[in-house]
């Protein structure tokens, strides 16, 4: 009779466990979110960026950010790079973003992106980029030029989402 006591007891109690995976699973997510946004605030602050309404708070949950300068160096990426690329931030900074291009990347979109950052304008293009591991994603940016408050160019932003996914 005891034993009978115990199993239903101890299954009883295994699914709070569970509970309590998704739970923490969550927390680690949310304390990523919060480092990247206290990472963008700062280059923000240190850059003096024009007061952009750029929805960072928003979008960075479900968008990979990627904050270059103006020589297009990787200078930011928000935690969800691993999970999208297969890189950590510390392999791509210093880097350009051509690094995640390959053979089957449009070469006609490459070049109205480079021509949009010439010009200075913001561009939106799906493109096909390749993670570490050499496997193919459909990736949508959404990327800025990025001002300080005396009007100056400081920085690229994107935002890119993976659509193979």
């Amino acid at each position: 009779m005891k034993s009978n006591k115990f199993e239903e007891a101890s299954s009883r109690h295994s699914l709070p466990i569970m509970a309590w995976e998704f739970h923490c699973e969550y927390l680690r997510e949310l304390k990523a979110v919060l480092t990247d946004l206290k990472k963008m605030k700062k280059i923000s602050d240190q850059f003096a960026w024009n007061d952009v309404n750029l929805d960072i708070k928003d979008r960075i949950q479900d968008e990979v950010v990627l904050v270059t300068d103006v020589d297009l160096k990787i200078v930011f990426a928000s935690n969800g790079l691993k999970k999208m690329t297969g890189y950590k931030e510390e392999e791509v900074l210093g880097k350009t973003p051509r690094m995640f291009q390959g053979p089957t990347t449009c070469k006609t979109a490459v070049e109205e992106m480079r021509e949009a950052v010439k010009l200075q304008i913001p561009f939106e293009k799906t493109i096909q980029n390749y993670r570490k591991d050499g496997r193919v994603y459909k990736c949508k940016i959404n990327a800025s030029p990025v001002f300080n408050i005396k009007g100056k160019l400081t920085h690229f932003i994107a935002f890119e989402k993976n659509l193979s996914a």
